[in-house]
């Protein structure tokens, strides 16, 4: 699924037009951006959390010339997907599987 026919199935889900679903999508994002961005978490009860979390510098090795480089510290955005969405895409994708070696 693309940003437009998310931005199409939020507009149909909740009755808002498709101007309407978009704003309120790029709104979200931003303010999920911004929160994260600034350190904290973005908790979404259900369906998951956003937060930041820190990398270690390291060292690491040039896939072609086999050369170590050194990593720098960094920090990173991270998704941990909540136990309700976690257990409606296992539910989904063993229903998937099933469905697909039986046919």
């Amino acid at each position: 699924m693309i940003k437009s026919e998310l931005i199409k199935s939020i507009a149909e889900k909740s009755s808002l037009t498709k101007e309407d679903s978009e704003a309120v999508l790029k709104g979200m994002i931003e303010s999920i951006e911004e929160t994260v961005a600034k350190g904290e978490k973005v908790q979404l009860v259900g369906f998951g959390s956003f937060e930041p979390r820190a990398r270690a510098a390291r060292m690491g090795r040039n896939p072609r010339t086999k050369e170590e480089i050194s990593i720098a510290a960094t920090t990173v955005p991270v998704f941990k997907a909540g136990k309700k969405f976690k257990n409606l895409i296992n539910k989904l994708s063993w229903t998937y599987y099933n469905w697909k070696n039986t046919a």
